[in-house]
């Protein structure tokens, strides 16, 4: 070291001070280029500029006391090992600087190249070249054009224009045709266009562009793009980035130079191979702007076989250093070969799964690694189908990728026309402006939901999600017309019967038929694909990873379903169990006038009546369920929802009752009831009479679906079956109204189940603060808990789940203020919390106490892994995550509990 750190804090290290552990202080480009330079490998020289230091520079500013000193230290010390002096007029050293955060962020923020050329010294870069005047002066454009562009933000479209007419005034299109004199002539024109935008000559000073260019890396942490990025990828915005200084080494001094970029193994498919681009006299920007077209790398075997085989030897030995797809960056100077970066390459989903299970038989990995290196958002990817957009398909309007998939159909626009063409073999696409429960028949007859409002926890994306279905919910370009059977969008006009077809993934709509491909997943994991004896590498896999995923995981996983043919699907995904079974959903199409009677009664006869009409229905119901979840448990969930979803709309009936009085009709039927309906009415209705209140308020109502439960599980019991009924009562407060339900229920049970030997649990849900925050009560007449995440989180936060993505959740998204939705991952500083209290205190009064989660945050990924963390005993969600979530279950094992198994 050339001169001693002034001060304690090291905010520089060189390469060889670092190593790829070191990547929160070095950044992941930094802690690879040190790696790689104590393998031994050909790094040109450098030293990194910390994380710390950026982070004390964006704090306050300006750079830390001490860095401009470590600065210069390290800089000497390059110096003297490369023999040249940064800027020297006759034997220049040039450096590059470059951006590099902890988590790879491709193209988000800035590069500066050449760093050091000034009019002096590009003579003698000419001269260190051989006289090679074109590269000297190709390379101080570049220089001016990166440097304006990127630090001094000169709009970079001024550099391309001018290149363009110095092209075209020598009647090419290609760069290399322009020689020394043309290149003279277009710095000249940079510094021009520099000057008139920055009001300054373009700096001459060698360590003046080194500083600038080192600041502009540092704030462009926080430019638009890097922060747009990182939400998106879910990256903290607190890391920094690092910034890398490394001498130049240069592709564009002739024919035997050259740049390029090479994956060990394809990054879109996993297949083993030599996969990447190779471009002769170019330096890297010109890879990534695509201004020439490349090469395979395979032609570079017959351009310089030397590096060729040198760079296959490099790639192995990483592969095998890093133990993964390693994605190269490398420049090949005068026919020598550098290594200008290496990182664990990004991939397909497809890819990671078929890599990971290579690397296990490649004896790199064990099966716990390769499970850590896959995740559920990739296995939810592979199980969609999607579509085959290989000609010019224009998106039309672009909603919220509710739930996942791809879906062509006609346009309907009720759910009764739905069904109706459905029966008749037609594929549909049911739209709305918004959907409610009356639109169940509609939703399951279509191959996918289109609405014009909503998020992804509207009632059409969740129930979308439930079934499997394709939903593209909030795509407000659409005017949705429903009485004229049409929509319209940019012009055009969608009749009923034309069709459309929908990406649940990119939220994109399409004018008529767009192909989709069959996922081959789902085909594995529905059974008609058996991966000892199918010739796919994904297919075989992902069966792998799955059964290693299962054998290591303690969460169980079970689903939500509400009837006999979701159920079965669910087993077939793995479930071991109903944890969410909706009453609610039985009560709609046919039915609902049954509950309206209910309802609305005015006597003790009129209640019965409806009551003795809907037991049977309910019973039947509950047989076929517990029949297909034979020996699994099933927790039915007792009647919850708003009362409003049940009743005639107030003001849709008020105007039929007033048009049919003006007419002079006999409306005395009518008035009645609407008179019951304004008697019932409720400003708020998800905070109104649902749920336990519901059930206390209606004498008979939660007792003939306790009995319906017992009747059902006692007939399937005795038919040689095996029913394990769990009866969970919804929307609990206070442990008085659970214990006086638990009351009349156990009656109803003692008396219906007998000598069967069933066995009855009796529950709650725990999706309202106040229970969370009394558990250690509730527990006392609870045997199991079940987390209703979609509801404590509504009210958790106070808000209402089907109006504020739309309203104002993109905002704060945008503002940092979420990373992502509390309705799609848990929010565990709060409502996590919330989870966390009552599974401690409900354990503490009852240790036996069964604790599962039933929300919508049982299939999500990253809530998994919470749930683990709190000891929950399983998770509950729509059948077609109930692979995702066996799969995220098992790593949360593997990343939490090290060697503990099932």
């Amino acid at each position: 070291m050339a001169a001693q750190e002034t001060v304690d804090h090291k905010y520089v290290y060189d390469f060889a001070e670092g190593n790829k552990e070191l990547k929160d202080l070095l950044g992941g480009k930094g802690a690879n280029l040190a790696e790689m330079t104590n393998l031994g490998l050909p790094v040109p020289p450098g030293f990194t500029i910390t994380t710390e230091a950026c982070k004390a520079y964006l704090a306050t500013g300006r750079e830390p006391d001490g860095l401009a000193e470590q600065i210069e230290a390290h800089l000497e010390s390059l110096e003297r090992e490369m023999g040249r002096r940064l800027g020297d007029p006759d034997d220049p050293l040039l450096v590059s600087v470059r951006s590099g955060a902890k988590f790879s962020m491709p193209g988000m923020m800035e590069t500066v190249l050449n760093v050091g050329l000034n009019d002096r010294s590009v003579v003698g870069l000419s001269a260190q070249a051989g006289g090679n005047d074109r590269f000297a002066w190709d390379s101080y454009r570049r220089l001016i054009q990166m440097f304006g562009k990127t630090v001094c933000e000169v709009p970079g479209e001024e550099f391309e224009h001018a290149l363009d007419e110095v092209k075209r005034a020598k009647g090419t299109k290609n760069d290399l045709d322009l020689d020394a004199d043309d290149l003279r002539g277009l710095v000249d024109a940079y510094k021009k266009i520099f000057a008139k935008h920055t009001g300054r000559e373009f700096p001459q000073e060698p360590r003046e562009q080194l500083d600038l260019a080192i600041r502009a890396v540092f704030e462009s942490w926080n430019a638009e793009r890097a922060v747009l990025y990182r939400r998106q990828e879910r990256i903290p915005a607190d890391l920094g980035t690092a910034v890398n200084v490394v001498s130049m080494v240069f592709g564009n001094l002739g024919p035997d130079s050259g740049t390029g970029v090479a994956f060990t193994r394809d990054p879109a498919s996993g297949a083993q191979g030599i996969y990447g681009d190779y471009l002769a006299n170019a330096q890297g920007e010109d890879v990534v702007a695509g201004i020439r077209n490349t090469v395979p790398l395979q032609e570079l075997e017959q351009l310089d076989k030397k590096s060729y085989d040198e760079l296959l030897d490099i790639m192995a030995r990483l592969e095998g250093h890093y133990r993964d797809l390693c994605d190269i960056e490398f420049t090949i100077e005068r026919g020598k070969l550098w290594m200008l970066q290496t990182r664990v390459g990004k991939r397909t989903a497809a890819a990671a799964f078929v890599i990971a299970g290579q690397l296990v038989d490649e004896g790199l990995i064990d099966l716990d690694e390769a499970l850590h290196r896959v995740n559920g958002a990739q296995l939810a990817q592979l199980m969609f189908p999607r579509f085959r957009l290989d000609h010019d398909f224009q998106p039309v309007a672009k909603g919220i990728g509710a739930s996942p998939g791809a879906a062509s159909g006609k346009v309907v626009f009720t759910s009764a026309r739905a069904v109706e063409l459905a029966a008749e073999g037609e594929s549909v696409i049911l739209v709305r402006r918004e959907t409610n429960p009356d639109d169940l028949n509609g939703m399951i007859a279509a191959q996918g939901i289109l609405t014009s409002r909503g998020g992804k926890t509207s009632h059409a994306a969740v129930v979308a999600r439930g079934m499997g279905k394709t939903c593209v919910s909030g795509a407000d370009e659409l005017e949705v017309d429903v009485p004229a059977k049409r929509f319209t969008v940019g012009g055009h006009t969608v009749v009923e019967g034309d069709v459309v077809s929908i990406d649940g993934t990119t939220g994109k709509v399409y004018l008529g038929e767009v192909p989709v491909m069959p996922s081959e997943v789902v085909q594995y994991f529905e059974g008609s694909l058996d991966p000892e004896h199918v010739d796919n590498a994904l297919v075989r896999a992902v069966h792998r990873i799955m059964t290693h995923a299962d054998a290591r995981r303690r969460l169980l996983v079970r689903t939500n379903a509400d009837t006999g043919a979701d159920a079965a699907r669910a087993r077939r995904f793995g479930a071991e169990g109903i944890g969410l079974c909706r009453t609610e959903h039985m009560f709609l199409g046919d039915r609902r006038e049954l509950v309206e009677r209910l309802i609305l009664a005015r006597t003790d006869d009129e209640r019965e009546s409806a009551l003795a009409a809907l037991l049977p229905l309910q019973r039947a119901d509950f047989e076929e369920i517990f029949r297909e979840m034979d020996g699994l448990p099933v927790t039915v969930r007792l009647i919850d929802p708003p009362l409003h979803e049940f009743l005639p709309p107030l003001e849709q009936l008020a105007v039929n009752v007033a048009v049919a009085q003006e007419r002079g009709e006999d409306v005395a039927q009518e008035e009645a009831l609407l008179a019951a309906v304004r008697r019932m009415h409720e400003e708020n209705p998800m905070l109104g009479l649902r749920g336990v209140r519901l059930g206390l308020v209606i004498p008979g109502l939660f007792a003939m679906q306790v009995r319906a439960i017992a009747e059902a599980a006692v007939t399937v019991t005795r038919a040689g079956a095996v029913a394990r009924p769990e009866i969970m009562v919804p929307l609990v407060g206070a442990v008085q109204e659970l214990e006086t339900v638990r009351a009349e229920a156990e009656k109803i049970i003692a008396e219906v189940v007998g000598d069967s030997g069933v066995e009855v649990l009796i529950g709650t849900m725990i999706e309202v603060p106040r229970a969370a925050l009394t558990a250690g009560q509730i527990a006392e007449a609870a045997q199991f808990f079940s987390f209703g995440t979609n509801d404590l989180t509504q009210m958790g936060w106070g808000f209402s789940r089907d109006d504020v993505e739309g309203a104002f959740f993109w905002r704060y998204l945008e503002l940092g203020i979420f990373g992502i939705s509390p309705f799609e991952s848990i929010d565990r500083e709060g409502v996590g919390r919330l989870v966390r209290i009552a599974a401690e205190e409900g354990r503490a009064a009852r240790p036996e106490l069964k604790l599962g989660v039933c929300g919508e945050h049982g299939g999500d990924p990253d809530s998994v892994h919470f749930f683990h963390e709190v000891g929950l005993d399983y998770v509950s969600c729509s059948p077609f995550r109930v692979p995702v979530a066996r799969l995220e279950a098992g790593r949360a094992s593997v990343e939490t509990d090290g060697s503990d198994s099932r």
